[in-house]
């Protein structure tokens, strides 16, 4: 005997049937959670290092490589993938869907600990490591511009102005500023003076370093209360 058979014979368990599955599509639509960015754990680990002034070449071949084969240890990597820049490399590690997200950053962290040996003795820096969070993609990207104020001033207005009174808006998680140009004050050296005064580079560099110092000059220890003396001794123009 046939399901179509089985139905025709029998009409009332089939209606009885019919209603309990759209009974039970009905309950399980409403109960099914929907969200514009849903939270789930992606097995996908990214990787960077920097080496200020390195070649994309040398990236790739000191820093890149032996990160890439200490990673190919770890267990459940389905596919490893790297990108070099000017001083910069991002290794993407992609994991089997099976694989514990936390479990891996842990192994990922003991690989990184495993790899500092052969990575160049330049790089102060450790590699740092994150993992992957489609929800963590910005919703949404404002640019500014002008053409009257400096871009400077237009950071300075984006981090101190706009982003907290954007974070204070209901649902606003995070808020982050790109693309920055921070004020700043560029020396340009005269190697013929530095020569005839027997100044080096790295002397000059640390000297600038020192009168450029945002710390406590002293303490004043009184009888009841310590008063710590700040004063603005960074350097505003050339002197």
């Amino acid at each position: 005997m046939t399901l179509s058979e089985l139905c025709i014979r029998r009409p009332v368990m089939t209606v009885l049937l019919s209603l309990a599955t759209v009974i039970a599509g009905s309950v399980a639509y409403f109960k099914i959670p929907v969200a514009a960015l849903p939270s789930f754990n992606t097995p996908i680990i990214s990787v960077t290092a920097s080496l200020p002034g390195a070649s994309p070449e040398n990236m790739a071949s000191a820093v890149a490589l032996p990160l890439e084969k200490e990673f190919s240890t770890i267990d459940g990597i389905k596919i490893i993938s790297s990108n070099s820049t000017l001083g910069a490399t991002s290794v993407t590690l992609e994991f089997n869907n099976d694989r514990d997200i936390d479990k891996a950053a842990v192994d990922v962290q003991a690989a990184l600990l495993r790899a500092q040996k052969r990575l160049p003795i330049e790089m102060t820096i450790p590699p740092s490591y994150r993992k992957i969070n489609p929800a963590d993609t910005p919703v949404i990207i404002i640019r500014m511009s002008s053409p009257s104020i400096s871009l400077s001033e237009i950071n300075d207005y984006a981090e101190n102005l706009m982003a907290p009174n954007l974070s204070t808006i209901s649902g606003v998680s995070q808020v982050n500023v790109y693309g920055a140009k921070r004020y700043a004050i560029r020396v340009s050296a005269q190697p013929d003076a530095l020569g005839n005064r027997n100044i080096t580079m790295d002397e000059l560099a640390a000297a600038i370093n020192k009168a450029n110092t945002n710390s406590p000059i002293g303490t004043l220890d009184g009888p009841r209360q310590l008063i710590t003396i700040y004063a603005n001794p960074q350097l505003v123009k050339a002197e």
